[in-house]
């Protein structure tokens, strides 16, 4: 690895650090808010908060939920739900810099297959980890699934008598299957979710069954019970809609943003095997982006002659 290689990296780095520390704390806020919000919402009409301290009615409803979600999902989809969780909590999505360094890369070999033919790419496809043009992109490189996904399709152009719509079927097909493997684990926290609230009124019910055995005692002492019996109720709706939903809904975010680099190559190869140029094939790639994340005409443009002419670090490095 090179000494400009080594400084890349070491940014990619820093700078997902920094987002994975960002999101974390929007989590973290997000939860208090719900929390400080209920309590204090609570505590305000005088309401006394060791009621609230059911642990047995937190047991009823966590242990339930989480055997009805190892009983209601296979094993692969049990492993890819505990990696996923962790997602919550990390960045490292694509940003603006990020597409560029991606569109850049693909106008690079495109102009490169257009200069020497596809056949001159066949080294680049073949092993990019030692390709010099892959190589000036370590964040491309990085990600695994996403350069299986350039060098595949590039290895197929290479290979001659192409039809443009059977390989856009093909890149719908995988992109179709990439979503779905992507939802797998969001779909099954929703459903754990969903389920909460029936699980607390499952805690609530046992908890008046109590009570009932329980009818000869002090009037203030079943008060006390069933009071402790409807918290079943509000901590599996709480848990539902204020903590485990939305970690659902933020895998689902975060699936849809990771599935937009795939997209952006879908839109560029699919434009250089339709004849446009490179200038042009990688603006299609550039539209398909989201407006936040997308970089101007200007920025891309800008990107596009930075190719022509080694970038400084190398040059540092070479020197």
């Amino acid at each position: 690895m090179t000494h400009a290689n080594a400084l890349d990296q070491g940014l990619i780095l820093t700078t997902c650090g920094a987002q994975d520390y960002g999101e974390f704390m929007f989590v973290a806020i997000g939860w208090l808010l719900v929390i400080g919000s209920v309590l204090g919402s609570f505590l305000g009409v005088g309401g006394h908060l060791p009621a609230l301290l059911q642990p047995f009615e937190l047991l009823c409803i966590f242990g339930a939920a989480i055997g009805a979600f190892v009983v209601s999902n296979p094993t692969s989809t049990l492993k890819k739900t505990l990696k996923a969780i962790p997602k919550c909590f990390k960045g490292g999505g694509y940003t603006k810099e990020k597409y560029l360094e991606l569109i850049a890369l693909l106008y690079e070999l495109l102009q490169k297959a257009r200069k020497e033919g596809m056949m001159s790419l066949e080294a680049d496809v073949f092993a990019p980890e030692e390709s010099v043009i892959f190589q000036k992109y370590p964040h491309v490189l990085a990600d695994h699934h996403l350069l299986d996904f350039i060098v595949d399709y590039l290895r197929m152009m290479s290979g001659g008598n192409v039809n443009v719509l059977e390989v856009q079927d093909l890149m719908d097909e995988e992109l179709a299957t990439h979503h779905a493997e992507a939802s797998v684990a969001a779909n099954a926290i929703q459903k754990m979710a969903d389920g909460l609230p029936a699980f607390g009124i499952v805690a609530a019910v046992m908890g008046v069954v109590h009570t009932m055995g329980s009818v000869g005692a002090p009037p203030a002492v079943l008060g006390e019970m069933i009071a402790g019996a409807l918290v079943g109720t509000f901590l599996g709706i709480l848990l539902a809609y204020g903590f485990i939903g939305p970690l659902a809904d933020l895998l689902n975010a975060k699936g849809r943003a990771e599935a937009k680099p795939f997209q952006c190559v879908k839109a560029v190869l699919l434009a250089s095997l339709s004849g446009y140029a490179p200038p042009i094939a990688v603006e299609f790639g550039r539209k398909v982006l989201f407006t936040a994340d997308r970089p101007s005409f200007q920025e891309l443009d800008d990107a596009v002659r930075a190719t022509k002419s080694p970038k400084p670090a190398t040059e540092g490095a070479a020197s």
